[in-house]
């Protein structure tokens, strides 16, 4: 049992400056940023780590979670006549955003919270992970996602085989073209909030300013208030009068 604790020890210590992502700059003493260093692409001590593998699992369930509420959600909508009778197209939204905000916030502190192969295609590009971990993640995102889609199809088979198992596709009147810059743009908003929230940079300059985020909203308050009261409504000169 010894050597299993030092080997976990190890293993969420040793690759800390990279992972999970967007945590270097809390984990700093100081409140200066210092650019961390480029992952390798090739990190064979990585594969020794029990924190390697421990975020290959958080993304597979990560994934199974989200793929298994989305399809569901999705398919409670189409399986009505009207199309939105049930959930409807804002419930799709909530559903979607509210799992990937609660999976984030759960999984961030272990594997950085990827939950999509073109976030961590991205975060390897920035050489902000390496090469074996990027592909590691990737293919347990996938296996999260096809063991999501078949828990559904286990127990909804009928509606699921029905609806084709509640996948995207071009809406009539589109054109493949049209769903491709779409995919794009989406995507593009995707990852860039992925980089801006997870800016160790953006973290130390931010933490300059602590009070800003207080002290301007009742600022503004105050000046609506005044603007209002006074040049709107005149009220100090009417109770003059």
């Amino acid at each position: 049992m010894e050597g299993k604790e030092e080997d976990v020890s190890l293993g969420a210590n040793k690759f800390s400056e990279r992972q999970p992502i967007g945590t270097a700059a809390q984990s700093q003493d100081s409140k200066d940023y210092k650019e961390p260093p480029a992952a390798p692409l090739f990190e064979p001590g990585e594969l020794k780590s029990w924190s390697f593998y421990r975020a290959g699992i958080a993304e597979f369930m990560a994934t199974f979670l989200f793929l298994y509420v989305s399809i569901l959600t999705v398919m409670g909508v189409v399986k009505s006549p009207s199309k939105c009778s049930t959930v409807g197209v804002q419930g799709i939204a909530w559903a979607f955003g509210g799992m990937i905000f609660a999976l984030v916030y759960c999984t961030a502190g272990i594997s950085g919270g990827h939950i999509n192969p073109a976030v961590t295609f991205g975060l390897l590009l920035a050489r902000k992970l390496s090469l074996t971990r990027a592909i590691f993640y990737i293919v347990m995102q996938c296996l999260g996602a096809i063991c999501g889609a078949g828990v559904v199809k286990g127990f909804q088979k009928g509606l699921y085989m029905g609806n084709g198992g509640g996948a995207n596709v071009v809406a009539p009147g589109y054109t493949k073209g049209d769903g491709l810059g779409a995919e794009i743009i989406g995507t593009f908003v995707l990852v860039y909030t992925v980089f801006s929230a997870t800016d160790a940079k953006r973290n130390a300059r931010d933490s300059h300013v602590p009070w800003i985020f207080w002290v301007g909203p009742f600022i503004g308050a105050a000046l609506a208030a005044i603007y209002h009261q006074v040049v709107i409504r005149a009220i100090p000169f009417k109770s003059r009068a």
